[in-house]
Protein backbone atom coordinates (compact mmCIF):
# COMPACT_ATOMS: atom_id res chain seq x y z
CA UNK A 1 0.00 0.00 0.00
CA UNK A 2 1.72 3.37 -0.97
CA UNK A 3 0.36 6.75 0.21
CA UNK A 4 0.14 9.23 -3.23
CA UNK A 5 3.21 11.35 -4.12
CA UNK A 6 2.27 14.48 -2.20
CA UNK A 7 2.05 12.66 0.86
CA UNK A 8 4.84 12.65 3.99
CA UNK A 9 7.05 9.08 3.64
CA UNK A 10 6.09 8.46 7.00
CA UNK A 11 2.08 7.34 6.23
CA UNK A 12 3.45 4.48 4.32
CA UNK A 13 5.81 3.42 7.11
CA UNK A 14 2.44 3.60 9.29
CA UNK A 15 0.42 2.21 7.00
CA UNK A 16 2.81 -1.05 7.56
CA UNK A 17 3.07 -1.03 11.13
CA UNK A 18 -0.68 -0.87 10.92
CA UNK A 19 -0.65 -3.70 8.28
CA UNK A 20 2.13 -5.98 10.66
CA UNK A 21 1.61 -5.14 14.00
CA UNK A 22 -2.19 -4.69 14.39
CA UNK A 23 -3.22 -6.68 11.67
CA UNK A 24 -5.25 -4.09 9.89
CA UNK A 25 -7.74 -5.39 6.86
CA UNK A 26 -6.84 -4.07 3.55
CA UNK A 27 -9.97 -2.32 3.68
CA UNK A 28 -8.98 -0.47 6.85
CA UNK A 29 -5.63 0.73 5.31
CA UNK A 30 -7.40 2.06 2.30
CA UNK A 31 -9.64 3.96 3.81
CA UNK A 32 -6.40 5.09 6.74
CA UNK A 33 -4.57 6.29 3.18
CA UNK A 34 -7.43 7.62 1.69
CA UNK A 35 -7.91 10.11 5.23
CA UNK A 36 -4.30 10.91 5.39
CA UNK A 37 -3.71 11.40 1.94
CA UNK A 38 -6.66 13.85 1.82
CA UNK A 39 -5.01 15.87 4.87
CA UNK A 40 -2.04 16.43 2.55
CA UNK A 41 -3.62 17.08 0.14
CA UNK A 42 -5.65 19.95 2.31
CA UNK A 43 -2.32 21.15 3.76
CA UNK A 44 -0.37 21.12 0.62
CA UNK A 45 2.49 19.48 3.10
CA UNK A 46 3.97 17.25 4.89
CA UNK A 47 1.69 15.64 7.03
CA UNK A 48 4.00 15.14 9.60
CA UNK A 49 5.30 18.61 10.58
CA UNK A 50 1.67 19.15 10.85
CA UNK A 51 0.48 21.51 14.15
CA UNK A 52 -2.66 21.58 16.12
CA UNK A 53 -4.08 24.30 14.52
CA UNK A 54 -3.13 23.08 11.06
CA UNK A 55 -5.33 19.90 12.24
CA UNK A 56 -8.26 22.26 13.52
CA UNK A 57 -8.37 23.92 10.28
CA UNK A 58 -8.85 20.99 8.29
CA UNK A 59 -11.62 19.49 11.01
CA UNK A 60 -13.09 22.56 10.75
CA UNK A 61 -13.28 21.97 6.92
CA UNK A 62 -14.81 19.04 7.36
CA UNK A 63 -17.50 20.79 8.85
CA UNK A 64 -18.06 22.66 6.36
CA UNK A 65 -18.02 20.20 3.78
CA UNK A 66 -20.90 18.71 5.67
CA UNK A 67 -19.26 16.09 6.09
CA UNK A 68 -21.34 13.41 8.64
CA UNK A 69 -20.06 13.68 12.04
CA UNK A 70 -19.27 9.71 12.15
CA UNK A 71 -16.93 10.43 9.03
CA UNK A 72 -15.27 13.47 10.69
CA UNK A 73 -14.59 10.85 13.74
CA UNK A 74 -13.11 8.25 12.08
CA UNK A 75 -10.88 10.62 9.87
CA UNK A 76 -9.72 12.29 13.31
CA UNK A 77 -8.93 8.24 14.83
CA UNK A 78 -7.12 7.91 12.02
CA UNK A 79 -5.15 11.14 12.56
CA UNK A 80 -4.90 10.57 16.23
CA UNK A 81 -3.58 6.89 15.52
CA UNK A 82 -0.72 8.12 13.14
CA UNK A 83 0.52 10.97 14.86
CA UNK A 84 0.58 8.93 18.51
CA UNK A 85 2.47 6.38 15.95
CA UNK A 86 5.75 9.66 14.77
CA UNK A 87 5.64 10.38 18.79
CA UNK A 88 6.28 7.12 19.58
CA UNK A 89 9.14 6.63 16.96
CA UNK A 90 10.52 9.71 17.55
CA UNK A 91 9.61 11.60 14.64
CA UNK A 92 7.95 14.14 16.78
CA UNK A 93 8.08 15.62 20.42
CA UNK A 94 4.69 16.08 20.30
CA UNK A 95 1.28 14.79 19.38
CA UNK A 96 -0.80 17.43 17.72
CA UNK A 97 -3.88 15.79 18.29
CA UNK A 98 -3.98 15.71 22.51
CA UNK A 99 -5.85 19.22 21.82
CA UNK A 100 -8.45 18.16 19.39
CA UNK A 101 -12.21 17.63 20.52
CA UNK A 102 -13.62 14.88 18.84
CA UNK A 103 -16.87 15.83 16.83
CA UNK A 104 -19.96 15.02 18.68
CA UNK A 105 -21.76 12.04 16.66
CA UNK A 106 -25.09 12.50 17.60
CA UNK A 107 -27.68 10.19 18.77
CA UNK A 108 -28.87 7.84 16.02
CA UNK A 109 -31.96 6.46 15.41
CA UNK A 110 -32.52 2.22 14.30
CA UNK A 111 -33.95 2.01 11.49
CA UNK A 112 -37.08 0.01 11.39
CA UNK A 113 -39.89 -1.04 9.25
CA UNK A 114 -43.58 0.33 9.62
CA UNK A 115 -46.55 -3.02 10.96
CA UNK A 116 -47.60 -2.73 7.07
CA UNK A 117 -44.23 -3.23 5.57
CA UNK A 118 -43.57 -6.27 7.71
CA UNK A 119 -46.52 -7.57 6.84
CA UNK A 120 -45.94 -6.92 3.15
CA UNK A 121 -42.87 -8.69 3.98
CA UNK A 122 -44.30 -11.98 5.51
CA UNK A 123 -47.24 -12.46 2.57
CA UNK A 124 -44.58 -12.07 0.07
CA UNK A 125 -42.18 -14.67 1.65
CA UNK A 126 -45.75 -17.05 1.66
CA UNK A 127 -46.15 -16.30 -1.83
CA UNK A 128 -42.96 -18.15 -2.94
CA UNK A 129 -43.68 -21.03 -4.12
CA UNK A 130 -42.41 -24.96 -2.70
CA UNK A 131 -40.13 -26.13 0.12
CA UNK A 132 -38.25 -22.59 -0.57
CA UNK A 133 -40.97 -20.44 -0.20
CA UNK A 134 -41.93 -22.67 3.87
CA UNK A 135 -38.03 -22.27 4.80
CA UNK A 136 -37.87 -18.47 3.75
CA UNK A 137 -41.89 -18.01 5.33
CA UNK A 138 -39.77 -19.73 8.79
CA UNK A 139 -37.02 -17.39 8.66
CA UNK A 140 -38.55 -14.43 8.65
CA UNK A 141 -41.66 -15.45 10.77
CA UNK A 142 -38.70 -16.46 13.61
CA UNK A 143 -36.81 -13.64 13.07
CA UNK A 144 -39.18 -10.87 13.49
CA UNK A 145 -41.28 -13.16 15.89
CA UNK A 146 -37.88 -13.42 18.45
CA UNK A 147 -35.66 -10.70 17.28
CA UNK A 148 -32.83 -12.95 17.12
CA UNK A 149 -29.66 -11.25 15.64
CA UNK A 150 -29.32 -13.15 12.38
CA UNK A 151 -26.30 -15.21 13.52
CA UNK A 152 -28.24 -16.80 16.30
CA UNK A 153 -31.21 -17.22 14.02
CA UNK A 154 -29.67 -18.81 10.70
CA UNK A 155 -27.36 -21.37 13.04
CA UNK A 156 -30.46 -21.99 15.59
CA UNK A 157 -29.82 -25.97 16.24
CA UNK A 158 -32.81 -28.32 15.81
CA UNK A 159 -33.37 -29.74 19.23
CA UNK A 160 -33.65 -25.41 20.24
CA UNK A 161 -37.34 -25.45 18.88
CA UNK A 162 -38.66 -28.20 18.20
CA UNK A 163 -40.03 -30.02 21.33
CA UNK A 164 -40.02 -34.47 21.85
CA UNK A 165 -43.28 -34.43 20.50
CA UNK A 166 -42.30 -33.22 16.95
CA UNK A 167 -44.13 -29.65 17.52
CA UNK A 168 -42.39 -26.27 17.68
CA UNK A 169 -41.62 -24.84 21.09
CA UNK A 170 -43.58 -21.94 22.71
CA UNK A 171 -39.88 -20.62 23.83
CA UNK A 172 -36.70 -21.51 22.82
CA UNK A 173 -33.29 -21.23 24.37
CA UNK A 174 -30.75 -18.78 22.33
CA UNK A 175 -26.86 -19.19 22.81
CA UNK A 176 -25.85 -15.55 22.19
CA UNK A 177 -23.26 -12.91 22.90
CA UNK A 178 -20.38 -14.39 25.54
CA UNK A 179 -21.75 -18.02 24.87
CA UNK A 180 -25.09 -16.91 27.35
CA UNK A 181 -28.32 -18.26 27.49
CA UNK A 182 -31.11 -16.29 26.98
CA UNK A 183 -35.22 -17.62 27.03
CA UNK A 184 -37.18 -16.16 24.09
CA UNK A 185 -40.78 -16.82 23.45
CA UNK A 186 -42.15 -17.30 19.91
CA UNK A 187 -45.64 -16.40 18.93
CA UNK A 188 -48.46 -18.59 17.23
CA UNK A 189 -47.57 -17.18 13.58
CA UNK A 190 -43.80 -18.35 14.09
CA UNK A 191 -44.65 -21.87 15.16
CA UNK A 192 -47.10 -22.57 13.05
CA UNK A 193 -44.47 -21.32 9.90
CA UNK A 194 -41.91 -23.18 11.75
CA UNK A 195 -43.72 -26.38 11.75
CA UNK A 196 -44.78 -26.44 8.32
CA UNK A 197 -41.04 -26.13 7.20
CA UNK A 198 -40.25 -28.79 9.20
CA UNK A 199 -42.47 -31.34 7.20
CA UNK A 200 -39.98 -30.37 4.15
CA UNK A 201 -36.69 -29.37 6.27
CA UNK A 202 -34.86 -32.55 5.26
CA UNK A 203 -34.86 -31.53 1.68
CA UNK A 204 -32.56 -29.20 2.47
CA UNK A 205 -29.72 -31.54 4.26
CA UNK A 206 -26.91 -32.08 1.84
CA UNK A 207 -27.04 -35.98 0.95
CA UNK A 208 -23.08 -36.65 2.10
CA UNK A 209 -24.20 -35.55 5.64
CA UNK A 210 -27.18 -37.48 6.07
CA UNK A 211 -28.38 -35.79 9.16
CA UNK A 212 -28.00 -32.17 10.54
CA UNK A 213 -28.30 -30.96 14.03
CA UNK A 214 -29.34 -27.30 12.51
CA UNK A 215 -32.96 -25.97 12.14
CA UNK A 216 -31.77 -24.36 8.63
CA UNK A 217 -29.21 -26.86 7.12
CA UNK A 218 -27.58 -26.70 4.07
CA UNK A 219 -24.35 -27.37 1.80
CA UNK A 220 -21.01 -25.30 2.60
CA UNK A 221 -18.41 -25.36 5.85
CA UNK A 222 -21.60 -23.79 8.12
CA UNK A 223 -23.33 -26.52 7.69
CA UNK A 224 -26.37 -24.16 8.21
CA UNK A 225 -27.91 -20.75 6.26
CA UNK A 226 -25.29 -18.61 5.65
CA UNK A 227 -25.59 -14.67 6.95
CA UNK A 228 -25.11 -13.38 3.66
CA UNK A 229 -27.20 -15.91 2.04
CA UNK A 230 -30.27 -14.83 4.46
CA UNK A 231 -29.71 -11.42 3.76
CA UNK A 232 -29.80 -11.85 -0.44
CA UNK A 233 -32.99 -13.88 0.40
CA UNK A 234 -34.69 -10.92 2.39
CA UNK A 235 -34.07 -8.23 0.21
CA UNK A 236 -35.20 -10.79 -3.10
CA UNK A 237 -38.56 -10.62 -1.03
CA UNK A 238 -38.82 -7.02 -0.24
CA UNK A 239 -38.29 -6.72 -3.99
CA UNK A 240 -41.48 -8.96 -4.35
CA UNK A 241 -42.95 -6.81 -1.33
CA UNK A 242 -42.46 -3.77 -3.23
CA UNK A 243 -40.28 -2.46 -0.41
CA UNK A 244 -36.62 -0.92 -1.48
CA UNK A 245 -34.47 -3.94 -0.78
CA UNK A 246 -31.85 -0.70 0.46
CA UNK A 247 -34.05 -0.27 3.31
CA UNK A 248 -34.35 -4.12 4.78
CA UNK A 249 -31.93 -6.22 6.04
CA UNK A 250 -31.85 -9.05 9.25
CA UNK A 251 -30.98 -6.14 11.44
CA UNK A 252 -33.57 -3.84 10.70
CA UNK A 253 -35.90 -6.63 11.26
CA UNK A 254 -34.52 -6.85 14.76
CA UNK A 255 -35.17 -3.44 15.31
CA UNK A 256 -38.39 -3.86 14.11
CA UNK A 257 -39.31 -6.54 16.32
CA UNK A 258 -37.86 -4.40 19.14
CA UNK A 259 -40.17 -0.96 17.94
CA UNK A 260 -43.27 -2.93 17.64
CA UNK A 261 -42.87 -4.34 20.80
CA UNK A 262 -42.54 -1.02 23.02
CA UNK A 263 -45.15 0.52 20.56
CA UNK A 264 -47.03 -1.76 21.74
CA UNK A 265 -46.61 -1.62 25.62
CA UNK A 266 -43.79 -3.86 26.43
CA UNK A 267 -41.18 -2.48 28.82
CA UNK A 268 -37.59 -1.59 28.22
CA UNK A 269 -36.47 -4.84 31.08
CA UNK A 270 -38.40 -7.63 28.96
CA UNK A 271 -37.12 -6.29 25.70
CA UNK A 272 -33.61 -6.14 26.93
CA UNK A 273 -33.99 -10.13 28.25
CA UNK A 274 -35.48 -11.13 24.94
CA UNK A 275 -32.83 -9.14 22.50
CA UNK A 276 -30.12 -10.43 24.66
CA UNK A 277 -28.73 -6.91 25.69
CA UNK A 278 -25.84 -7.11 28.49
CA UNK A 279 -26.79 -3.38 29.65
CA UNK A 280 -30.13 -1.70 29.02
CA UNK A 281 -28.34 1.46 27.65
CA UNK A 282 -28.43 -0.63 24.54
CA UNK A 283 -31.89 -1.12 24.50
CA UNK A 284 -32.72 2.13 25.38
CA UNK A 285 -32.01 3.68 21.48
CA UNK A 286 -35.73 2.51 20.93
CA UNK A 287 -36.87 5.01 23.29
CA UNK A 288 -37.73 7.06 20.78
CA UNK A 289 -40.94 4.84 20.45
CA UNK A 290 -41.54 5.66 23.96
CA UNK A 291 -41.36 9.32 23.65
CA UNK A 292 -44.16 9.21 20.84
CA UNK A 293 -46.13 6.70 22.41
CA UNK A 294 -46.18 8.76 25.71
CA UNK A 295 -47.26 12.04 23.78
CA UNK A 296 -49.85 9.88 22.15
CA UNK A 297 -51.35 8.78 25.49
CA UNK A 298 -51.10 12.26 27.01
CA UNK A 299 -52.55 14.14 23.75
CA UNK A 300 -55.48 11.12 23.81
CA UNK A 301 -56.24 10.27 27.87
CA UNK A 302 -55.43 13.62 29.70
CA UNK A 303 -58.98 15.65 30.60
CA UNK A 304 -57.30 18.81 29.73
CA UNK A 305 -55.58 17.68 26.46
CA UNK A 306 -58.36 18.36 24.19
CA UNK A 307 -58.92 21.87 25.64
CA UNK A 308 -59.03 24.31 23.04
CA UNK A 309 -57.73 27.27 24.06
Amino acid sequence: MRAASHSSAQIETFLEMMAAERGASPRTLEAYCRDLDDLAGFLKADVAKAGSDDLRRYLASLKHAALAPRTAARRLSCLRQFYKFLYSEGVRTDDPTDALDSPRLGRSLPKFLSEDEVESLLAAARGIEGIKGLRATALLELLYATGLRVSELVSLPLAAVRGNSGIPKPTIIVRGKGNKERLVPVGDAAREAVAAYLTVREAFIPAKAKVSPRLFPATGRAGHVTRDAFSNLLKEIAARAGIAPTRVSPHVLRHSFATHLLARGADLRSLQQMLGHADISTTQIYTHVLDERLKSLVQNSHPLAKLKL
